[in-house]
């Protein structure tokens, strides 16, 4: 579930299309809740500690809040019709 999430997020930015990013990054959101729900049935049958599981719940609340913040941005982009949908090549040069 937490591997999801971050592949989720790229794939829908490579598809380049806004709706299937929001739809992708909608997909992502819930995988965090999915990772969440594993992690709170880990802490009820003991296996997780209480400390080990408050310092997952801060991060999971930091990307999860992050991730709606970018959902609620490319919402206003597309609402404003100010998506980018050309695929631009990077300035950063790779050693090949």
């Amino acid at each position: 579930a937490a591997q999801s999430i971050s592949s989720n997020i790229a794939e829908g930015y490579c598809r380049r299309s806004i709706n299937e990013y929001l739809q992708f990054l909608n997909i992502a959101l819930g995988s965090s809740g999915e990772l969440l729900t594993r992690m709170i049935g880990l802490k009820a049958i003991s296996k997780l500690t209480d400390e080990v599981f408050e310092e997952f719940d801060k991060l999971h609340y930091k990307v999860e809040n992050k991730l709606l913040a970018l959902i609620k941005a490319l919402q206003s982009k597309r609402r404003d019709g100010n998506w980018d949908k050309e695929v631009h090549e990077s300035k950063v040069k790779h050693n090949t």
